[in-house]
Formats: C-alpha cells, sequence, structure tokens
C-alpha cells in the first residue's frame, strides 16, 4: 500500500511538471445556445458602437446577421447587393470567402478574399462602412493578391495593430500562413512589403489556413484551422494556437515547438454534434474575448453553424475556450 501512495505521489509530482498547454477541455465546450440564423461559415464578429452586433461570413455577397444581444441572430442579406465587377477576375461567380472586420479611426474596415478552389490564383480586397451594416459598404480594391508562380496563397485575411503599424496575416496550403505590412491610410499591402512566414505544416498539403491573431500581456497569439474544412460531418477542422513577442514571430506552442515545424496547440476540435470546428476568429465585447467559429452539425446533415465560446486566459498566459 506504501509503494501505490509513492506511485501515486512520484506521478502527481511529474503531471506538475508538464508545460501547461493552451488546450480546452478533454471533452470541450459546446458552444452558446443561439437562436434564430444560425447557419455562416467563417464568421467574422464585431460588435458595434450602435452596441448591436454584426457577423459576417463565406457565402452570398458575404453573408450578413445581426443580433441585439448576441444569441437571436437574424439574417441581414448581403454586405453588396452585387459583386465589384473585379471579383470576376478569380472566380466566374464572384464568389467571396473568408472576411474580416475592423474599425479603426471611425471607419469600418471589410477585408475578404476572392479566389477558385484548389487554386492560388487569388486576391484580398477591402470595403470600408461608417455603420458597419450591411448595404453600406464601399469597395476600395483589391489589397494584395497571389498568383500560381507564388509559394503563398491570398485568402483567409485578419488584421491586428502591433508597435503603432498595422499588419494582415492570411493564408491557406501552399506553404502555410504569411503576413504583411498595411499602409494604414489605404489599408492596403506596403508596396514591396515583407511577406513573412508564420506557420506551416511538414508534409504536403500543409494544411493549415484562417489565421487570427490577438495580444494578450506581452504575447501574439496565432489562432489557426488546422485539417480539411468544407465536408459537412467528413470534415477534420480542428483550431490550434501557438504565441510570440513579436508580431512577426516565431510563435510556438507551449512545448516549444514552432508553429512553422508544424506546432500549435489543440485548443478546439470536433466533439458530439459539433463537427469540424474552425474558420475562427475572436472579437471583444465589454472586456470580455470571444471566439467565434463555424461547426457542421452532425444531427442537421453537416449544415454549417454559428458557434461561440468564452475565451479566457490561464495565468501561464495560455488561451482556454468555456
Amino acid at each position: 500500500m506504501k509503494r501505490l501512495r509513492l506511485a501515486a505521489v512520484v506521478a502527481a509530482a511529474l503531471l506538475a511538471l508538464l508545460p501547461t498547454t493552451a488546450t480546452a477541455d478533454v471533452s470541450y465546450p459546446d458552444p452558446q445556445p443561439i437562436t434564430g440564423q444560425q447557419i455562416i461559415h467563417d464568421p467574422t464578429v464585431i460588435r458595434l458602437r450602435s452596441g448591436d452586433y454584426v457577423a459576417y461570413s463565406t457565402g452570398g455577397v458575404i453573408g450578413a446577421r445581426t443580433s441585439k444581444d448576441r444569441v437571436h441572430w437574424d439574417d441581414a442579406g448581403n454586405a453588396f447587393a452585387e459583386p465589384p465587377s473585379w471579383w470576376y477576375e478569380y472566380n466566374d461567380t464572384g464568389d467571396p470567402w473568408a472576411p474580416d472586420i475592423s474599425y479603426r479611426a471611425g471607419t469600418y474596415w471589410l477585408y475578404y478574399a476572392v479566389s477558385s478552389w484548389g487554386t492560388n490564383h487569388s486576391a484580398i480586397g477591402v470595403a470600408t462602412s461608417p455603420t458597419g451594416l450591411p448595404g453600406t459598404w464601399t469597395d476600395r480594391g483589391k489589397v494584395f493578391t497571389s498568383e500560381r508562380t507564388d509559394t503563398w496563397n491570398a485568402i483567409d485575411p485578419a488584421l491586428i495593430r502591433a508597435d503603432g503599424r498595422l499588419w494582415m496575416s492570411f493564408g491557406s496550403y501552399w506553404t502555410g500562413i504569411r503576413m504583411v505590412e498595411l499602409d494604414e491610410r489605404t489599408g492596403k499591402a506596403v508596396p514591396g512589403a515583407t511577406v513573412h512566414h508564420l506557420a506551416t505544416r511538414p508534409d504536403a498539403p500543409y494544411a493549415v489556413e484562417g489565421p487570427y491573431i490577438v495580444k494578450h500581456g506581452r504575447h501574439y497569439y496565432l489562432f489557426a484551422s488546422y485539417d480539411a474544412c468544407c465536408s459537412g460531418v467528413n470534415s477534420t477542422y480542428k483550431i490550434r494556437v501557438a504565441r510570440s513577442t513579436k508580431v512577426t514571430g516565431p510563435y510556438v506552442d507551449s512545448t516549444g515547438k514552432p508553429m512553422l515545424e508544424g506546432g500549435g496547440d489543440l485548443l478546439l476540435a470536433g466533439h458530439g454534434r459539433y463537427v469540424g470546428t474552425g474558420g475562427q476568429s475572436v472579437f471583444n465585447d465589454r472586456g470580455q474575448d470571444w471566439l467565434a467559429y463555424h461547426y457542421y452539425d452532425a444531427e442537421d446533415q453537416g449544415t454549417p453553424k454559428l458557434g461561440l465560446n468564452r475565451l479566457s486566459w490561464e495565468k501561464s498566459g495560455w488561451p482556454n475556450v468555456r
């Protein structure tokens, strides 16, 4: 019996020495209950200055949802009445993907991607609005592009301010996640900007995409979607995270493994009816960080729906979902 007790003490001591990881509970939390229009893909959410909420997403001409309480969501049509003509350079239907909304200098900025499935002939564009509401956006054209000769893919944009400068992370497959500096005035890539490399996977097809970076404490945290989306209940999307003291990296997980070598702590994965969690973004609502993402509902024929969870921060500095 003494030996058993000793073994238990030793095991507990060894467990205490293991690194603190940025993982959710082993069972993973369900998204908060929401009502109304739940269908969404690649959501970006913001609390407007009016106090209401708006979410934009892949689908339609950048599909829009609005809410007054972050619980009940209404279909609000699309950001645009029709696709800007230049979108058709990148696909036959003028179909935009993966928007990102932000607010600065009295203006709302909506970034988005246009591309064709399976190619890196892609472009990131931007629009501005005084209110952030659908139907009020003015398109400002291309921000950054990629071609078949490039080793990156200009989709899935996400903005962050760091050290008084404006940065945009982006990327999908084609060696993973990249970053460029933007001009504060135009919101477009600085001419000749260095393309920084933030994350990749060891093997083709380098399945990491959908970056989103936030600052907490002295670190920048890079959230990204790993594996495969867009296959309904067969999707394998999951959200991983790593951090850096510099916005341009290097980003490492809690074990010290760089994201450029396939690292990243598992934050949220599919569970139960909530399959393929990913396409994430982070927004702040009155001091509380929230993780927004889509999942494929296994109890509703794999329909993509909005997931919202509180994002908390451990004493170690790593994020957790509640």
